[in-house]
């Protein structure tokens, strides 16, 4: 009885042994695992932060996104409407230059013909000029041999009157 006393205490002891280490154990364990427990709360509380950190990076993105296509949107349509602006006028230039160019073949058809008409009645002036100069040229010259004649005629009569008056003048 002694023996199995001495024996069955042997294995309580060896038992609380191993009760005491399993404690030890159980305690370290409980110790990592608190540990753990509070790493993977300062995680959460991290994954947390930088979720909120990325919704707000995102929704700032999508703001940006939504204000570049609009700032774009705006300037492609004020490029569309200067392009339709330049465009009509450069149509309006275009027909512009069309009624100069038409015009100007206008006036120089109109040049050409009024150079010609020019001509043509320069020709004739220089004719009748000519011809002027001609008849006036053949009237001097008639009128010189008019003046000539008369002269003799006048020297002839001067003559024959002085013959007169020198016979009125013996006849007295």
């Amino acid at each position: 009885g002694v023996f199995m006393y001495s024996h069955l205490q042997q294995k309580v002891r060896n038992a609380e042994a191993l009760a005491q280490k399993y404690k030890q154990q159980q305690e370290a364990l409980s110790a990592q695992l608190q540990v753990v427990y509070e790493h993977r709360s300062r995680l959460e509380r991290s994954l947390q932060k930088e979720r909120g950190e990325h919704k707000k990076t995102k929704e700032d993105f999508l703001v940006y996104k939504l204000e570049a296509q609009e700032a774009l949107n705006k300037e492609k349509q004020d490029s569309m409407n200067r392009y339709g602006a330049l465009s009509s006028q450069h149509k309006i230039l275009k027909n512009q230059h069309e009624d100069v160019k038409k015009q100007l073949l206008d006036l120089q058809l109109q040049h050409n013909s009024l150079k010609l008409e020019h001509r043509k009645t320069l020709e004739t002036h220089s004719q009748k000029y000519a011809q002027l100069q001609q008849e006036k040229d053949s009237e001097v010259a008639n009128l010189q041999d008019t003046v000539s004649k008369l002269r003799e005629e006048s020297k002839l009569l001067r003559k024959a009157h002085q013959e007169v008056h020198s016979q009125l003048l013996s006849a007295q």
